[in-house]
């Protein structure tokens, strides 16, 4: 899995960059929240590892601008801090961080985090896929609805897309069904 580190200490940033890459993520490691931006404003970034106190730009608005984002891909996100409560925990959360690990971070527990935001990733994926799927009628082409409704095909795509449709025969619908009826009228 691919993971961004943002942490502004040195020597946290090497260690955690090179235990992750034993357990065979790629890694990306940078030393505060503005280069972690640039980096996820360009590239596909499933999960970050952010330090909540940096310099240029903190954790919590790291959080907040990956937030605010659109993408169609999640970007799970766990803040490492040595704040610790109940108060932080919930300022993290609400910035939009999807865990939050207190430091010094237990290997094992930050791996079994890393486990479920793998999970989590896994199954948005799946969502994403079954939502692209259109229940369709194999003889008339009509789609089926959220709601269960049958609906044209044309009418469908028009009402979510906008797009418009012009119609014409291709070669093959021409002589399957056009042609044999207009030699009939002959």
């Amino acid at each position: 899995m691919r993971i961004l580190i943002a942490e502004d200490d040195r020597v946290s940033r090497l260690v955690l960059s090179e235990l992750l890459t034993k357990q065979g993520h790629e890694v990306d490691a940078v030393e505060n929240g503005q280069l972690a931006w640039d980096l996820y404003s360009t590239q596909h970034i499933p999960v970050l590892i952010s330090d909540w106190m940096m310099p240029v730009m903190d954790g919590l608005e790291l959080c907040r601008r990956i937030r605010a984002q659109k993408r169609g891909s999640y970007t799970y996100i766990i803040l490492l801090t040595a704040l610790s409560g109940k108060a932080n925990y919930l300022e993290g959360m609400e910035a939009g961080a999807d865990d939050f690990v207190v430091k010094p971070f237990d290997t094992d527990e930050l791996y079994a985090r890393l486990r479920a935001a793998e999970r989590i990733l896994t199954l948005q994926q799946e969502v994403r896929q079954l939502r692209g799927l259109l229940p369709i009628c194999s003889y008339c082409k009509k789609i089926r609805d959220d709601r269960n409704n049958w609906t044209q095909l044309e009418q469908y795509v028009t009402e979510r897309s906008g797009a418009l449709f012009s119609h014409s025969l291709c070669p093959d619908c021409y002589e399957k069904g056009m042609k044999p009826q207009l030699d009939k009228l002959k």
